[in-house]
């Protein structure tokens, strides 16, 4: 099987915008660990700059963050999902765009929630997303990413009544961290969580913090 292109990814959340809308964008209620990994990630880049929720599709993690007083932008390829995201927290700058290739100047962001975004990017293409991830990152700034664990590729044809092609890749902790470590980012903590029931597909959760290494230490 082919691996999806982009736009199928593109094409496949535009199509189920409206019911991600309704089943997802008030999941946090439901997630005590994952509010709290977002509070602690709101207290260390709230007085150092701006964040991003990279593949933020209806902005429910902006959101969060923004009423935190962080200032927030969100990014998504699917511009239904932006345009679903601008209507539910117009006070936060929704912008489409693909995290291979990110329209934003160096240096521009103190902080990176990606939560269950990196899981649309194969492993081949996993380093050149995490180098423009710590690209667009302040030296010392800080991402905070969700991901499924395991080592198997979800394939979808079909989701919630709609002809869909995506892939969702499951990764192993120490495989991310490794990623992550040749990327140019330094591991500050991994957290690893069994799914909340009824709330969420049945997975095993990972959650890492890590931080662009400066200039200053040695990162290129």
């Amino acid at each position: 099987m082919n691996e999806p292109h982009p736009m199928d990814c593109q094409s496949s959340y535009d199509l189920v915008a409206d019911e991600y809308v309704a089943r997802i964008f008030d999941e946090l209620k439901d997630k005590p660990l994952d509010r709290q990994l977002l509070d602690r990630f709101a207290d260390c880049v709230c007085d150092v700059g701006p964040a991003c929720d990279m593949g933020c599709g209806p902005g429910q993690i902006a959101r969060y963050l923004h009423e935190r007083g962080i200032t927030m932008c969100g990014v998504d390829l699917s511009p239904a999902m932006i345009e679903r995201a601008r209507s539910l927290t117009p006070d936060v700058d929704f912008r489409q765009g693909n995290m291979l290739a990110l329209d934003v100047p160096d240096e521009s962001w103190a902080g990176i929630a990606a939560f269950y975004s990196l899981i649309h990017i194969a492993r081949n293409e996993l380093p050149r997303a995490l180098g423009e991830l710590r690209r667009v990152l302040k030296p010392g700034g800080l991402l905070l990413m969700a991901f499924h664990i395991g080592d198997e590729t979800l394939h979808l044809d079909e989701w919630w009544g709609h002809g869909v092609n995506v892939d969702f890749h499951f990764f192993q902790p120490d495989e991310m961290t490794a990623f992550l470590g040749d990327a140019g980012f330094e591991i500050e903590e991994v957290t690893e969580r069994d799914p909340y029931p009824e709330v969420e597909h049945p997975s095993r959760r990972c959650y890492i913090f890590a931080r662009r290494v400066s200039k200053a230490s040695g990162g290129t």
